[in-house]
């Protein structure tokens, strides 16, 4: 039984560390953001150990340091969220005989490459194996963010504030490649970025919720009007 459980452990480990590698220059990037925000290094480790989620940690240092409302910055990093709950349900039915009380855990872990990883794997997953498949990645990212924060430290000023490009650097790299590869994300993409100049130029709503109702709009239309196709648009 030991050797079961060990080799589900090493065979999650050599499936996460691409992840975890590709996670420490991410990471980086947002502690020394979050040094450069002001942000203390107590934050950010908590920042990272509590939501662990990339793009809406960099997502919400910048409102933060743009000083919107503390209610205005959950809303739009849970709208951002939304889909991790889809993804955890979706992988829930092929952990192999979890105890219910540990879903919530194995939850937590999920990313956008966590469930890339655990949803191509055409079998059951063992708990051990997926589990081991999220921390991986979840320690990466917490010790690459305490480490750019640190890093931050000795950075000279304007290299700190350069870093604040990694935000829309990590979203070209997310969008481009599935606009690649789906007509309809091309579609979403110009909706969502259409919808939010126009709340820009209008003034119809206060500027701080302007992200929030861009991508809501822009999901709901989606959802109305795109075709409804086996296995959908991919993220």
């Amino acid at each position: 039984m030991n050797k079961y459980y060990n080799g589900e452990v090493l065979s999650g480990f050599k499936d996460a560390l691409p992840i975890a590698i590709g996670y420490i220059p991410i990471a980086l990037a947002f502690g020394i953001i979050s040094k450069a925000n002001q942000i203390s290094l107590w934050d950010c480790f908590l920042f990272s150990l509590f939501v662990f989620a990339g793009a809406s940690q960099f997502m919400a240092v910048n409102l933060i340091a743009a000083t919107v409302p503390a209610f205005q910055i959950i809303l739009t990093t849970a709208v951002m969220n939304l889909r991790h709950f889809l993804m955890s349900a979706s992988l829930a039915d092929k952990i192999k005989s979890p105890r219910k009380k540990l879903i919530p855990l194995v939850a937590f872990g999920i990313t956008d490459e966590t469930f890339s990883v655990l949803a191509t794997k055409n079998k059951e997953l063992s708990f051990f194996y997926t589990l081991t498949v999220n921390t991986t990645a979840y320690f990466s990212w917490v010790l690459g963010s305490v480490a750019g924060y640190l890093l931050g430290s000795v950075l000279p000023e304007a290299i700190q504030s350069s870093m604040q490009i990694a935000l829309y650097a990590m979203f070209i790299a997310i969008l481009v490649p599935s606009m690649k590869k789906s007509k309809e994300v091309i579609f979403l993409a110009l909706l969502s970025g259409g919808i939010h100049a126009f709340l820009n130029i209008s003034h119809l709503i206060p500027e701080d919720w302007n992200l929030i109702l861009s991508i809501t709009l822009a999901a709901l239309i989606g959802l109305m009007i795109l075709p409804k196709e086996e296995g959908g648009v991919n993220p």
